[in-house]
């Protein structure tokens, strides 16, 4: 099955960036006259490849989320940081001048990492066995951010909030390779540093105590975890807009297929992540639509069901 999947993942990476509304001819594809020249290399291809990306820091930040918040529901979008990142970014479209959206990045990063901070601080609060607390408290954040996200509008022009709207829904619409660098560096840092501590987040996984027997610096490990998550999700979301349910969808269903603990599905996660999104993408894409539907309504309509079927699994685990 693990065989399956991975042929599987392997082909739908490769067909992706030659299917779309436009056929293409595969002989001019090299030919740099072309515009099927132009339509392959500066578009398909750099929107494959942010997918993947996107799709593997969400991916990961969600098994990253479940293991420091010891909740299998928790998620960068479940716990509110993608909300705090859009928030921030939004604030960026509209009160930073045109030149500067550059730093709408930033603006993501801490928007997500304040949201971090904030459910940390929580976090501190709640007895080990009040995570679904902490869950409740990330819905009040996306509600908050939610309603302010609304002021921003009633701030903007209608430029602004077009540009708001349309990031808001989530899009893989990337010109060229500008900004797929930054995604590049940023989800393979992730990585690493995931991958670096991956012997604590195994003690983390075991218990607290466990860990802090063992000599695990806890609060330290969990903040630099989160630090470079909130991060990642932050220029996730200030590329791509903010898509929701990948971290809660992939790392549950690799865990039922390799039936491992969470630190030794790193690569894994990070790697169907990638190959969910794109997949996601090639949907919304291809459905013959008048204009494609937003990447984020595609796994909601995915990761929705998903999201209630595991709170039924826990509930009747539970009881």
């Amino acid at each position: 099955m693990k065989i399956t999947f991975l042929i599987f993942g392997i082909i739908i990476l490769f067909i992706s960036p030659f299917i779309g509304e436009m056929n293409l001819e595969l002989g001019k594809i090299f030919d740099e006259n072309s515009s099927d020249y132009i339509l392959f290399w500066d578009l398909r291809v750099p929107r494959v490849i942010a997918a993947f990306f996107s799709g593997s820091i969400l991916a990961l930040g969600g098994l990253v989320f479940q293991a420091v918040f010891r909740n299998s529901l928790t998620t960068p979008f479940t716990l509110g940081v993608s909300s705090g990142a859009t928030l921030a970014t939004a604030v960026a479209i509209i009160f930073l001048p045109v030149s500067m959206y550059v730093y709408s990045s930033i603006f993501s990063f801490l928007g997500a990492f304040a949201t971090i901070l904030l459910l940390f601080a929580f976090s501190k609060t709640l007895k080990g066995t009040q995570t679904n607390s902490l869950l409740l408290i990330g819905i009040a954040l996306s509600f908050f951010y939610s309603a302010a996200l609304m002021v921003m509008y009633y701030l903007s022009d209608l430029q602004q909030s077009y540009s708001i709207i349309r990031f808001t829904m989530g899009s893989l619409n990337v010109v060229g390779m500008s900004n797929i660098y930054l995604l590049l560096f940023t989800s393979n840092m992730l990585l690493l540093v995931v991958m670096f501590y991956q012997k604590e987040l195994k003690l983390i996984l075991t218990s607290y105590d466990n860990a802090f027997l063992k000599g695990i610096e806890i609060k330290r490990t969990n903040l630099i975890l989160l630090f470079f998550v909130s991060l990642s999700v932050g220029v996730c979301v200030s590329v791509v807009g903010p898509i929701g349910f990948v971290g809660l969808v992939i790392p549950h269903i690799i865990k039922m297929i390799y039936k491992k603990s969470s630190d030794k599905l790193i690569v894994p996660v990070f790697f169907y992540g990638g190959v969910f999104l794109v997949l996601c993408d090639l949907i919304s894409r291809n459905l013959g639509t008048v204009s494609e539907i937003p990447i984020g309504v595609v796994t909601a309509f995915i990761g929705g069901p998903f999201f209630i079927y595991i709170i039924l699994k826990r509930k009747k685990t539970n009881g």
